[in-house]
């Protein structure tokens, strides 16, 4: 698709420029999205150069990132695509690349992030506000839409386990390295005194980093059995205890009260004679 000075003009949000797209050359039919001068801040204006970047919102199923980078390539050579289903761009994930792990269907309208190579781009679009229809779906390049669409994803929701079990063992290899490095650091830094003089101490066990068999995790359970057991039962002679003291408190009492009448008594029959 090309923009056009001539042709006809459609409704837009304020500050936005009308772009409509038709799914086939058998559906004329078309849709608008509207584009804009992205405008960010922080980490997120670096992965997007206002001089380079549009935002686009309104985006249907299906057009792809493919699709958004044929289209604004009329403006210039696109340097990057992020579909979103959020307005706010995502920086490095944590789990970015992963095919099982980071998996998330994007439902409805979408908005997206272009950045052209060179500011040329960017130009390029400001001066043209007039855009001729744009087919997504070609003979040549089918975009499966419907049910033909909701087949496709049927199928790739199927897990291939070989390819899960070897992206699982990569991940914990990783972890592993990250692990190992982080372990290093700390013993490099192990008394070693920072720069108040203070030295960091750790509680370690007779054998760290020892992974733990089958075995040795079922004679631990069995310990921390035993010691429950135990704590319960001293709890139970503690409060065997308390109640033998409190016993022994209400027998003194008693013969307290017992001996402050017996005294009563002798002092009322002048038999009471303490000197």
């Amino acid at each position: 698709m090309a923009p056009s000075t001539e042709g006809p003009t459609f409704a837009a949000p304020t500050g936005y420029t009308a772009i409509p797209v038709q799914f086939s050359e058998e559906r004329p039919v078309h849709h608008c999205l509207y584009a804009k001068e992205a405008r960010l801040r922080g980490e997120a204006d670096k992965a997007h150069p206002q001089d380079r970047s549009l935002f686009v919102i309104n985006i249907p199923g299906y057009v792809t990132e493919k699709g958004l980078s044929e289209i604004f390539a009329s403006c210039g050579d696109v340097q990057s695509v992020e579909l979103l289903d959020k307005s706010a761009p995502s920086l490095k994930k944590n789990m970015e690349g992963n095919t099982y792990f980071n998996q998330k269907t994007i439902k409805g309208f979408r908005v997206a992030y272009v950045v052209f190579k060179k500011a040329s781009g960017m130009k390029k679009f400001k001066s043209n506000k007039v855009w001729t229809p744009s087919v997504i779906s070609k003979r040549n390049d089918f975009v499966k839409a419907g049910i033909h669409k909701w087949i496709e994803d049927y199928e790739k929701s199927f897990t291939d386990v070989a390819a899960l079990q070897a992206e699982i063992d990569n991940y914990m290899q990783e972890y592993d390295k990250k692990e190992t490095k982080k372990e290093d650091k700390a013993k490099e830094k192990e008394g070693v005194p920072d720069e108040d003089g203070w030295i960091t101490v750790t509680r370690k066990g007779r054998h760290p980093g020892v992974a733990r068999t089958e075995a040795v995790n079922h004679r631990l359970l069995e310990k921390e059995k035993k010691k429950r057991a135990q704590k319960e039962l001293l709890n139970f002679y503690a409060w065997q205890h308390r109640n033998k003291k409190k016993e022994h408190l209400a027998e003194l009492r008693k013969k307290f009260e017992e001996d402050k009448q017996k005294i009563a008594l002798m002092r009322a029959q002048r038999k009471f004679r303490p000197y």
